[in-house]
């Protein structure tokens, strides 16, 4: 479908062999000096050359009076330099051959005046030496597979499957922790800023043909190059995901975005009807954009809209179905065929409509495997949204309440937990429908953890729950009707 993701402008930027580094010094406390030991912190196998008009080394590494003086013309140069001087060292990255920059410093024309002027030198000089940058006003990219971190958070997590490209930089960078609460990760992330050269559109391009991205997440302040978004987007949704936040559409987002990054928005249903002509899916929050990238990354593509609620606890199996309706969510009643197989497994005093309310089951583990089986081998359902409430305590307690010893109970206990997570992940590639949990535990939970970990999305709520399946389902609407 894409030309293969080595031919887009952005791979140097995200696969480099050799980076120049400017801002980097002795002192700790400075920006520059944090963002270069990230590069090489996180294991980057490239060679890297701090460059700096005064010192012999930075941080224990060679450095450079100037990049003049270096044995190469690195694949890329990184600036987070004072903004009057940023002209004058691309002139010089020019000369050297380097044909890829990224600027985080800012003061360009997001402040407008003099800021803008200045934008408008450094287009002038990537143009005349044919080169490529990310910014001003951006905080660049990381790519976990290729080791690579030139922002200024660390970045200590797993690699992933979301490709996210932003005009902010903390909607990158602040997301690593977050992310990681998950037991998630990007697959690359790019900080696009004033987007005077690279923009969304090129991002989205390099994102559709990076083999480790499963779904896209696109941070908004406004689109640039409105029918190229567009054409973009609407080729690459029917073969993968794409899920954006839009924050310009109040007045207040359109002011916050115009100082932030000189972006001008226009009006939600303008970006409604961009969206919704090109398959993206849109997020109303932070916490929905990761939601939503999550689960259309790990779950298989629903038929319809028909969902099944289990649950052991029925205020939980309540607010499900209550969410399920005010996204669109269809709960049909249980088949005649699917009570019948379920009733061996469940006691009298369940409640087999739907949602389905258990309480207690004959088997424990048949709440993990057998159940959710059944509901969705039926023809009724199209996913299934599970309650998860499995304490590892509980489950130690009840094994030393039968007399064994406390470092035995915790060892069965993970070994049963263990078992259940792996009986639950079997189950979407089993029926070919996706399974999404919620649960108000966290990955301190072991299970939890072993879940989400095994590929299990489990959500923070019913309601986060159900609006993700709503977004599947949606996505699952736009790939049919685009084929």
């Amino acid at each position: 479908m894409f030309e293969s993701m080595e031919k887009s402008p952005l791979y140097p930027f995200l696969n480099p062999k050799s980076i120049a580094f400017y801002g980097a010094s002795n002192s700790f406390s400075a920006m520059g000096t944090t963002q270069f030991r990230n590069i090489y912190e996180l294991g980057f196998q490239g060679n890297l050359y701090p460059i700096h008009p005064k010192l012999d080394q930075v941080q224990g590494w060679k450095a450079y009076n100037s990049v003049l003086d270096l044995p190469e013309a690195p694949d890329l140069a990184v600036m987070v330099l004072p903004t009057r001087i940023v002209p004058e060292v691309m002139e010089e990255c020019g000369r050297k051959g380097i044909k890829n920059v990224i600027i985080v410093s800012g003061g360009f024309k997001e402040v407008g005046g003099e800021g803008a002027g200045l934008q408008e030198q450094i287009v002038a000089i990537a143009n005349q030496y044919r080169m490529r940058f990310l910014g001003p006003n951006c905080i660049g990219v990381v790519n976990p597979y290729h080791k690579l971190n030139t922002t200024f958070f660390p970045y200590d997590t797993a690699p992933g499957f979301i490709g996210m490209a932003s005009q902010s930089g903390s909607f990158v960078t602040q997301m690593f922790d977050y992310l990681a609460k998950f037991g998630l990760g990007f697959s690359s992330a790019i900080s696009v800023g004033n987007e005077a050269n690279i923009d969304m559109v090129d991002c989205l391009e390099y994102l559709a043909a990076c083999p480790h991205t499963k779904v896209i997440a696109l941070y908004i302040e406004a689109i640039r190059r409105g029918r190229e978004f567009l054409d973009m987007a609407r080729s690459i949704t029917p073969h993968k995901p794409i899920v954006a936040l839009y924050v310009g559409g109040s007045e207040a987002g359109k002011r916050a975005g115009f100082s932030h990054t000189g972006a001008m928005a226009g009006p939600d249903r303008l970006y409604d009807g961009v969206f919704r002509q090109s398959g993206v899916i849109r997020a109303r929050s932070i916490e929905e954009l990761f939601d939503f990238c999550w689960v259309l990354g790990a779950c298989p593509i629903p038929k319809g809209n028909r969902v099944a609620i289990q649950t052991h606890s029925g205020g939980p199996g309540a607010a499900a179905a209550d969410a399920c309706g005010r996204v669109g969510l269809d709960l049909p009643s249980l088949s005649s065929a699917t009570r019948k197989k379920l009733a061996p497994f469940v006691p009298h005093t369940a409640s087999i409509k739907n949602p389905v309310d258990l309480t207690f089951t004959k088997n424990p583990l048949d709440y993990f495997h057998t159940i959710p089986k059944v509901l969705l081998e039926g023809e009724e359902t199209d996913g299934l949204l599970v309650y998860f409430l499995v304490p590892t305590q509980t489950v130690r307690r009840a094994l030393e309440s039968m007399g064994m010893a406390e470092d035995q109970g915790l060892e069965q206990s993970e070994k049963i937990i263990e078992q259940q997570s792996d009986a639950v992940s079997a189950l979407p590639g089993e029926c070919g429908k996706p399974v999404l949990g919620y649960s108000l535990r966290t990955r301190d939970d072991f299970f939890i953890a072993r879940l989400q970990d095994k590929g299990i999305p489990v959500l923070g709520s019913p309601e986060r729950g159900a609006r993700a399946m709503g977004a599947l389902v949606r996505y699952a609407r736009w790939r049919k009707e685009s084929c």
